[in-house]
């Protein structure tokens, strides 16, 4: 014979230490916890005092200004494990975003001491006071078998909350320096900084955290600080941030700072599909750890969290203790990730993979800003480590390696432009290593001798080399010519928008004006009306007007696009630099841009003028650039020719510009081919100026200054200032 009976589930009584003690993993975790709380109750502050006693026994006060709770909230709400009240309210009164969903947060107090009592008032003046005495739940075999002392009276108290909660070494912890120190860190990573890049809807109203340590021994101390967020590192290398909708499209921003005239490039990111984790915002920042790059970083004024200025090793220490992607909900962020020690991304098994593409954890300091669990499907797990392994949180890491794929692909071009991958090839330089004998001669000269051989002999063997470096120095002058006109013709190609501009007023007037002239000469061969030509003519007047722009302006440009180099001749410097200024008068005159040249007028220096050409060509048109992209007030390009005599002593060019990096100019990588700090740069531009310099006996230095780009030419043989 079988009885059915119905029972009910009766909680054992240390199933609040498992929700609370046993599931949160460290006491930081569960003073964070509090802290929520103290924001959803809408509280302007939270207070957390230690007071540390003798015998390592301390009590620890969190205490807030917000709404409080009446009575009968504590009982039908605060001590009911698991409520879904945040959850179905999911705002606070004030508007906030509620942080605690689970209902099991106030329960980690349990980590923290042997005890808790709380103190909580409404603006109506209702207070109540509970106290919690946690061995009881550990000894009851159920749940519902312990009693809490509840008591309410009426106050004249503002509102709030406060618990208190007391315990000791043989508790579970010992706070001590050390601890201090990490929880510390804990509070200051718990909200992100304000400046961070992200969408109006991410707001966050102010919420300030105090610490107070009070030892009572040896002797009283106290020590009370404000808890501000880490500031976010302005000195970064290399940035993305921006905003990407449920949709799936949004809009990125990437800038470097390891130029001072980089562009900061909008980018527009599309999923193709629904991000299914709801909107996201990023700021991401990244930095090399190379010596170098440690060095520029101190040098563009690196500064710890208290305004101070560091040194190397404090420089990576700070970097070490910061990297990390922090992701935050409602500015709040979800540990542990953002700890230094957590890639949850894998970015350290991407980067083996290809480590002069991808970073590393330990050069980005990010932010990753999510929605809430309703808009986004990022669930926390209840133990606050995290977010739930499921299908949102999958494509939430999916999404964020894209966007910081956008930033190292650019920063990978930025290295690779600039030299700081690889060392480019310089052909003027190469070709006068490889056709060098000097040093080969002299070596060979001394091995003879020591040899024994005899100074006739030894002469004839030197002859030999002589006559052989005649022929391949031959050779090299026509790779020479060559490159000089490869490079001249790839100046021309960078100013091709002024050739077109220049080019197409006059091309305009023929295409309409030629079949005008065609339809008169026709009327003017049927009709022989003499009168038809007062017509044509002002038609043939405007041909010849316009066919003499373009004679100029292909005169202007024939030196650069010549196709066989002429010998070198006597040519007036002032003059030629000042035909070079004519090919950009159209774009001078557009971007309000003057230019000034001073020195002797009739001053002249045996070169090729196509090289002359090719160096300013290329100064020019980087000033106009920089100075239109940077949109610098004062707009000046001026020239400076300096002699002695019949002596060049030198030409100095200088522009009002942003200027160029100090570390790129004592590096020299500004001359090296492919380096460009432009979006679509070729990199070309100073490495051709520099070699046609060169060729003319010349050599072409960059200055720091205060302000501009500032350039010298001067004779190989001058020593530089």
């Amino acid at each position: 014979m079988s009885v059915s009976e119905t029972h009910k589930v009766r909680p054992a009584g240390r199933h609040i230490l498992t929700i609370g003690s046993d599931l949160i993993k460290d006491p930081y975790a569960a003073v964070i916890e509090l802290v929520k709380n103290s924001y959803d109750a809408d509280s302007p502050d939270v207070i957390i005092e230690f007071n540390m006693l003798e015998n390592l026994s301390y009590t620890i006060t969190i205490s807030d200004h917000g709404h409080g709770m009446t009575k009968e909230t504590v009982i039908n709400k605060w001590m009911v494990p698991s409520t879904d009240d945040k959850q179905t309210r999911r705002m606070s009164p004030a508007g906030r975003t509620m942080q605690g969903r689970k209902g099991i947060g106030r329960y980690a107090a349990s980590l923290l001491g042997k005890d808790l009592r709380l103190e909580t008032i409404t603006p109506d003046g209702e207070k109540t006071v509970a106290f919690i005495e946690w061995a009881r739940f550990e000894k009851a075999q159920y749940l519902d078998e312990v009693e809490i002392l509840i008591e309410t009276s009426n106050t004249n108290m503002p509102s709030g909350t406060k618990i208190t909660i007391s315990g000791d070494i043989t508790h579970n912890f010992a706070w001590d320096e050390d601890q201090f120190k990490n929880l510390r860190f804990e509070l200051k990573k718990l909200m992100a900084p304000t400046s961070i890049a992200v969408d109006s809807n991410f707001t966050q109203d102010r919420f300030d955290i105090t610490l107070t340590i009070k030892n009572q021994f040896p002797e009283p101390t106290e020590t009370t600080e404000p808890i501000e967020p880490y500031p976010i590192q302005d000195l970064f290398d290399y940035r993305i941030s921006g905003n990407i909708s449920a949709d799936g499209k949004g809009s990125l921003s990437y800038t470097t700072q390891k130029s001072r005239n980089a562009v900061t490039e909008e980018i527009k990111f599309d999923l193709k599909s629904p991000t299914n984790c709801g909107e996201i915002s990023f700021d991401i920042r990244v930095y090399d750890r190379d010596k170098e790059a440690i060095e520029a970083l101190i040098g563009r004024g690196l500064k710890d969290e208290y305004g101070q200025y560091v040194g190397k090793n404090q420089a990576r220490s700070l970097l070490n203790s910061l990297n990390g992607i922090g992701v935050y909900r409602n500015g709040f962020r979800i540990r542990p990730l953002g700890d230094a020690d957590f890639d949850w991304l894998k970015l350290n098994k991407r980067r083996v993979q290809d480590p002069s593409k991808r970073i590393g954890s330990d050069q980005v300091i990010g932010y990753v800003q999510i929605q809430s669990e309703e808009l986004s499907g990022l669930t926390e797990k209840s133990a606050r480590d995290g977010l739930k392994e499921n299908d949102a949180f999958k494509q939430l890491k999916n999404i964020t390696e894209k966007v910081i794929s956008e930033l190292e692909s650019r920063r990978f071009a930025y290295r690779k432009n600039t030299g700081l991958n690889r060392p480019a090839l310089k052909v003027e330089r190469e070709l006068e290593q490889l056709f060098s004998f000097d040093e080969m001669k002299r070596n060979i000269s001394t091995k003879l001798s020591k040899g024994g051989i005899d100074t006739k002999t030894t002469e004839e063997i030197i002859n030999i080399i002589d006559k052989d470096a005649e022929n391949k120095n031959k050779v090299a002058d026509e790779i020479r010519q060559a490159v000089a006109i490869y490079q001249g013709q790839a100046t021309l190609g960078k100013i091709i928008n002024v050739i077109l501009h220049e080019g197409r007023r006059p091309l305009n007037y023929f295409k309409n004006q030629i079949p005008n002239l065609q339809y008169w000469h026709n009327q003017l061969s049927e009709t022989k009306d003499p009168g038809i030509l007062e017509k044509i003519i002002p038609m043939t007047d405007g041909i010849g007007q316009n066919a003499d722009i373009f004679a100029k302006l292909f005169g202007r440009l024939d030196p650069l696009a010549a196709g066989k180099r002429p010998p070198k001749k006597s040519i007036t410097l002032k003059k030629t630099i000042g035909k070079v200024f004519s090919v950009f008068d159209h774009e001078l005159e557009l971007h309000h841009i003057s230019h000034h040249i001073t020195g002797p007028d009739e001053f002249r220096f045996p070169s090729w003028d196509q090289d002359i050409y090719a160096i300013f060509t290329n100064l020019i048109d980087n000033s106009i650039y920089w100075i239109s992209e940077k949109k610098t007030l004062k707009r000046e390009i001026n020239i400076d020719i300096e002699t002695k005599g019949d002596s060049l002593l030198y030409i100095d060019y200088r522009d009002t510009g942003p200027g160029i990096e100090p570390y790129l100019i004592s590096s020299e990588a500004i001359f090296e081919p492919q380096f460009t700090t432009k979006p679509n740069g070729t990199g070309l531009g100073l490495a051709i100026a520099g070699e046609a310099a060169a060729r003319n006996g010349l050599e072409l230095k960059a200055f720091e200054t205060d302000g501009g780009a500032y350039f010298r030419l001067q004779p190989k043989t001058e020593m530089a200032l």
